[in-house]
């Protein structure tokens, strides 16, 4: 069976972003507003606070790591200033239970 080869990154690279919280700096690509892909370099791995505090022993797994919020609100951040391409060309989904949002069924008050 062949492999075939993953053209995603020809289409839409990876892009440095920084967390704004603690400036852990990550490989990021967003393919739509809900999907995130993120590559983690040694040093953003010892920088991010969130990301040691699920690890607590040096040198260990420590379990599945959840992921930073922190890091994540910057990388959102980042593609909502348009400094992150978004490659879905769907504009930035808002709270359809927003009276203001024009598919809303809540009729305002």
């Amino acid at each position: 069976m062949a492999v075939r080869p993953d053209n995603r990154l020809t289409d839409g690279p990876m892009s440095q972003v920084a967390c704004t919280t603690c400036g852990a700096s990550v490989e990021a690509r967003k393919s739509s507003w809900e999907q995130t892909s993120i590559q983690w370099h040694d040093d953003a791995v010892e920088r991010c606070i969130e990301r040691r505090a699920s690890n607590p022993r040096p040198g260990t797994n420590g379990g599945a790591f959840p992921g930073c919020q922190a890091l994540r609100e910057s990388i959102r951040e980042a593609a909502v200033r348009g400094d992150l391409a978004v490659q879905d060309g769907d504009p930035l989904p808002t709270n359809p239970e927003n009276p203001d949002h024009p598919d809303s069924e809540v009729t305002p008050a």
